[in-house]
């Protein structure tokens, strides 16, 4: 059966802004040569989370399913069915797309080798760590909750890690020079970078995560205040539970100035690549210090987020002082305001 590549490309297009307007916002931003394999990479992680995520799977399916879609990476020929059967009937847009799934990873297949083999290896690692937690039992009547900081980094790597490094060597391969000690350092802020903004939704998205039985604040954290995960958003224990989410703020905020010296890293010369970056890093830096002030924080229908005329002001300043370090920076201190980062 021949599948018309314009209608594939015009899915995943049509696709992106529908489980991310943050994403599909920043992704303008970047070069032309660049931005489809950098959206086609995103479609692929968010079939991986939604496949993670749900609630209506078993762990062990969940993670059959993750199995084969990281062995349809390598293997064209990897049946996709039961993942697209899993997600049959689809009522929300992320349903949608993991069943669809062929459609993206043929999309996948279009693009040059050299992005696909930078892609392809990233993503699969991202797949393989999401099952290792997708096979925990969960559910409404159970809160599943990470055991210790050391898992809560594991995770975040996996999840948000992952694609820090895929977007480094992505970028770098668009580059196509530079020093190598500056390519080494990117490297090394690769992952910090992807656990700053996955720390901040985890933040932002107490509340959601909990109500599909996960938590992803350790019991090793809520222990240092005397309370246990369960109890996170008791009235009695709202004192505790402040605590110990100024504890993962502070932690997202140390990930955050890494992410800076990332985006400072990057050639100036690569603008466009820039402010993809520093805008995802100034929304993230907003909502954190929204989160850090914010009373309902911890209440049960709250969700934190940040106005649209503040991301309207963040895009615009974000063009302005992209190409200067020192604004760069300036810009970055400016919105953390209250906001404080531990060693």
């Amino acid at each position: 059966m021949t599948h018309a590549p314009a209608s594939d490309r015009a899915f995943c297009r049509d696709m992106l802004p529908r489980v991310s307007r943050t994403f599909a916002l920043c992704i303008r931003f970047l070069p032309r040569d660049l931005d489809y394999a950098v959206l086609v990479s995103y479609l692929l992680c968010r079939i991986a989370d939604t496949i993670e995520d749900t609630t209506g799977l078993g762990g062990p399916e969940r993670e059959r399913l993750l199995a084969a879609f990281r062995d349809a990476l390598d293997d064209p020929g990897t049946d996709m069915t039961a993942v697209e059967r899993a997600f049959g009937n689809p009522t929300a847009d992320d349903a949608r797309l993991a069943a669809s799934a062929s459609v993206v990873l043929r999309e996948f297949r279009r693009l040059p080798p050299a992005q696909r083999d930078t892609i392809r290896p990233w993503v699969q690692e991202m797949a393989s760590g999401m099952a290792e937690f997708a096979g925990r039992a969960t559910g409404p009547d159970r809160l599943e909750a990470l055991a210790s900081v050391d898992d809560l980094d594991r995770y975040c790597y996996y999840v948000a890690g992952t694609v820090g490094h895929l977007l480094t060597e992505l970028f770098w391969q668009h580059h196509g020079r530079g020093s190598p000690a500056r390519y080494r350092t990117l490297k090394s802020l690769a992952t910090s970078f992807g656990l700053g903004l996955q720390l901040t939704n985890i933040v932002k998205d107490l509340a959601d995560d909990r109500r599909r039985g996960w938590s992803f604040v350790p019991r090793q954290l809520t222990r240092l205040v005397g309370i246990d995960p369960e109890q996170l958003q008791e009235p009695r224990h709202r004192e505790e539970s402040r605590q110990v989410m100024e504890l993962l703020i502070a932690k997202a905020s140390t990930h955050l100035r890494d992410a800076l010296d990332y985006c400072v890293e990057l050639p100036r010369s690569q603008y466009r690549i820039r402010l993809f970056c520093l805008t995802s890093l100034y929304f993230a830096v907003r909502t954190l210090r929204r989160a850090r002030l914010d009373p309902r924080l911890l209440d049960a229908d709250h969700k934190v987020k940040i106005s649209r005329a503040e991301v309207y002001r963040t895009v615009v300043v974000t063009h302005l002082v992209a190409p200067v370090d020192g604004l760069v920076r300036a810009y970055f201190h400016h919105l953390a305001g209250g906001v404080r980062a531990t060693a």
